[in-house]
């Protein structure tokens, strides 16, 4: 039995959206957000199903919408976050950081998301990703680089320059 925790009002989301019983037929596991607090508990078969839910369900806790985080039941697709509270701490900090990496009418994160065909999500105090691993390397290079204080086009650079190199490695 795994549990995972996640926001409330992340929980309201996935239960009033049916996605716990898409994730039950999707991992073969049952999926128990009944209580008032912050878990959601997985119990299934087996280690893998049960995995594979609990990487779906933190994925719509860290802002994604169902169909996105039901793609990390696909073979080839990952999921992974930054934590900005982590990197940063204060709360100032990580909202100009965030801010700097959705854009200007989130601009700048449909060109990373454009670009790398990752798909993103700025939620909470994390910037999340779904993809195959080499494009999230790719959208975590400009995103890091952002983080780091850098400009946009720098960090459009480097994301590009692992682009080609990847595109290139095939």
């Amino acid at each position: 039995m795994e549990e995972v925790l996640i926001p409330r009002k992340r929980i309201e989301f996935m239960t009033g959206s049916g996605a716990g019983d898409r994730i039950t037929k999707l991992c073969g596991c049952r999926i128990d957000a009944s209580g008032n607090d912050n878990s959601v508990r997985i119990s299934g078969e087996g280690a893998y199903s049960e995995f594979m839910a609990k990487n779906i369900i933190t994925a719509i806790g860290r802002g994604f919408d169902v169909d996105t985080a039901c793609l990390l039941a696909k073979d080839g697709y990952y999921f992974s976050y930054i934590d900005l509270k982590q990197a940063f701490g204060g709360e100032k900090r990580m909202l100009q950081v965030k801010a700097r990496i959705i854009g200007r009418d989130g601009k700048t994160k449909r060109y990373i998301e454009s670009l790398t065909s990752v798909k993103m999500s700025v939620y909470g105090h994390t910037v999340g990703f779904i993809g195959h691993i080499g494009e999230i390397e790719e959208a975590e290079t400009a995103v890091r680089t952002l983080m780091e204080g850098s400009t946009h086009r720098l960090a459009y650079g480097r994301m590009e320059a692992r682009h080609r190199r990847n595109r290139d490695a095939l």
